[in-house]
């Protein structure tokens, strides 16, 4: 397909401070949500979302989890430098394995403070995991790119532990404030399970285990993707022409069962969050990679879906691709990572539907959410606002059907 030219003022609306919602509510699945399916839009509550999904649906979660990876270190002089986890480099850019490592790690991070750490200075810090102390080097091994060396003394801590012990919850930048001890839970959905993520699939802590009982009951099925969200998520769109936007790369893994769940799949499929969405679509993408003989490695290029095709292959014999590589190489799950850019002009190849959140005025995800509503998009959001909802990560959601425009 043509690359349209995607002017960003189209996508801008004013969010006023007030409306970002800066605290969970006290029960997570008491946020509003808004229905929006064939041009209509209903006010409902989070709890009421079994009672809009018919029996054959599949709800797909993303099962990341938030790690803090805000770390504070103190010099000598008691100047307070913060590093922040982007990226890891060595031994391995894979983060489950990184974050079970038992020996030096290296990450490209953010720092805070970064002209007062001196080069060839080791920050260290006690850090008390269970009855245990460990003391925790960070030593600033480029400046450039940032990268940071980290290092223990205790060889049976693994730097997961470390980080769970000692870090701070990254939250969103625009909430402008500390985290509080709430956080630590709040700022995680109930299902999380695989350490990663620097910031939440917000879409997801509005499930509660009395929302899950009632999906279960109806029959709704449930399955699991994982893609570990970076800072890039927040990174604003600066670029006129929003397709020459420098679009971040996020891993992603999907097992065998849950693409076995969508090649069987019938009825509707509806993704909960948008980092759900982009893991799903870049799966289909993955098995037209495979299809074309172009590389077996999971790698979705920003721009891969976009690229001129005399015919795009059924989401049915993509999929089948996958199982027959996975069968193949005797894989139980695929390890990859994503840059895809969903804007206006794509079409969704995996799902009839989205659980979201509201997003920030001139971002990727605000592109992402017009790619289902169209110009209703506008709409939505308009009545949104003018129905006091909260806005972004700790505010109320939708369940958003696609209606191409």
């Amino acid at each position: 397909m043509e690359i349209p030219k995607i002017d960003l003022s189209e996508y801008e609306y004013t969010l006023p401070d007030e409306r970002i919602a800066k605290f969970p509510l006290e029960k997570r699945d008491a946020s509003k949500l808004l229905h929006f399916l064939k041009g209509n839009i209903k006010h409902l509550h989070f709890y009421d979302l079994p009672e809009l999904l018919t029996s054959d649906t599949l709800l797909v979660y993303n099962d990341t989890k938030v790690i803090p990876a805000r770390l504070i270190f103190l010099r000598e002089t008691g100047a307070k430098i913060e590093i922040f986890l982007l990226q890891p480099i060595s031994p391995t850019t894979v983060i489950p394995e990184i974050m079970l490592a038992n020996y030096p790690v290296t990450w490209e991070t953010m720092i805070g403070n970064a002209k007062k750490w001196k080069d060839g200075e080791i920050l260290q810090g006690q850090v008390q995991v269970n009855d245990r102390k460990v003391v925790l080097s960070a030593k600033l091994i480029n400046r450039e790119t940032k990268a940071v060396e980290f290092s223990w003394d205790d060889p049976e801590i693994a730097f997961v532990d470390l980080v769970e012990a000692s870090g701070e919850v990254p939250l969103p930048p625009y909430l402008n404030r500390k985290p509080n001890e709430a956080d630590k839970s709040r700022y995680q959905t109930v299902y999380s399970k695989k350490e990663g993520a620097v910031a939440a699939p917000t879409a997801g802590l509005h499930f509660t285990e009395e929302v899950f009982q009632k999906l279960r009951a109806k029959g709704i099925r449930e399955a699991q993707v994982t893609l570990h969200v970076s800072a890039g998520t927040f990174q604003p769109i600066k670029a006129e022409n929003v397709v020459e936007h420098p679009m971040h790369s996020e891993q992603i893994q999907v097992s065998r069962e849950t693409i076995e769940l969508l090649l069987a799949q019938k009825g509707n499929t509806v993704a909960v969050g948008t980092t759900s969405v982009r893991t799903l679509e870049s799966l289909f993408w993955y098995g037209v990679k495979l299809l074309e003989g172009k590389g077996e490695d999971l790698l979705i290029e920003k721009l891969f879906a976009y690229q001129p095709r005399t015919a795009v292959p059924t989401k049915s014999e993509s999929l089948h691709a996958i199982v027959e590589f996975m069968e193949k190489n005797g894989l139980e799950s695929i390890l990859g990572s994503t840059e895809i850019f969903i804007f206006p002009g794509y079409r969704y190849r995996m799902i009839e539907g989205l659980i979201t959140n509201f997003h920030q005025p001139g971002s990727t995800l605000i592109l992402l959410i017009a790619t289902i509503l169209g110009e209703d998009w506008k709409r939505v959001y308009k009545e949104a606002m003018e129905s006091d909802y909260r806005f972004l990560s700790y505010g109320d959601s939708s369940l958003l059907w696609i209606s191409y425009g």
